[in-house]
């Protein structure tokens, strides 16, 4: 159990003893997993053993995950600008795409 404090990125628990009671095993912490533990040993002042099962605990006794707060769009009606005629927009885009086409064919002939 020693070993595992001093090597973090792997650690080994105790042997099985029972095949619901105790369960060796063998975990590879991330290491901020691993600052995160050890600061919760050092607050509540137990062994890795308790501080990891109860972890491990709270973690999956989240039913939905964490509580992150919805990003709701609030759509609201902007209108057109005076004098813009919605039906002639086609149009309008249609004569951009043109001029854009012209622009780039005659740059292309300057070369």
């Amino acid at each position: 159990m020693l070993a595992a404090l001093f090597l973090p990125w792997h650690l080994d628990s105790i042997n099985i003893w029972h095949h619901d009671d105790i369960m060796r095993t063998t975990v590879t912490l991330d290491k901020d997993v691993v600052r995160m533990l050890r600061d919760a040993m050092h607050r509540s002042r137990t062994s890795f053993k308790q501080t990891l099962n109860t972890a491990v605990r709270a973690g999956l006794a989240q039913k939905n995950g964490p509580k992150i707060p919805r990003f709701v769009v609030r759509a609201r009606a902007m209108g057109l600008r005076a004098g813009l005629d919605p039906i002639s927009l086609n149009q309008l885009a249609d004569d951009l795409e043109i001029d854009a086409f012209v622009e780039k064919n005659a740059r292309a002939r300057k070369r």
